[in-house]
């Protein structure tokens, strides 16, 4: 069993930046993929970022392309999205979450993460 706990999220000026923690527990982290999705009210969940199990490959959209990085931090059983350059377009809640062992599919898809956390709220201000 995995579970994911985020953490980071706040109200934030932009132009500055945020760091975002996922806690995920399970003796099978190292063979999980990780994303970040996030959803404003009234939208669909939007694909943010994401890590295969082995690390060999990051994603990201082209709205936070070069603005935003993934990270695993295996030891710690983390991964971090460090979110520079926030914009106003940025707000929503964003959840993490896991894909099943040693998946090698499309990490894009919501569809593709069998675990997820609770959420962490991210307000940026103009």
């Amino acid at each position: 069993q995995v579970q994911l706990v985020e953490s980071g999220g706040g109200l934030v000026q932009a132009g500055n930046s945020l760091t975002l923690s996922c806690a995920v527990s399970g003796r099978t982290f190292l063979s999980h993929g990780v994303g970040w999705f996030r959803q404003t009210p009234g939208k669909e969940r939007e694909f943010v970022a994401a890590i295969r199990w082995n690390a060999a490959n990051t994603y990201y959209p082209d709205s936070v392309k070069g603005r935003f990085t993934i990270s695993r931090n295996n030891a710690g059983r983390t991964v971090e999205l460090q979110m520079n350059s926030l914009e106003p377009e940025d707000t929503a809640v964003y959840y993490c979450a896991a894909t099943i062992s040693y998946y090698s599919g499309d990490y894009y898809l919501q569809g593709s993460y069998g675990y997820w956390g609770q959420g962490t709220q991210v307000t940026v201000s103009s």
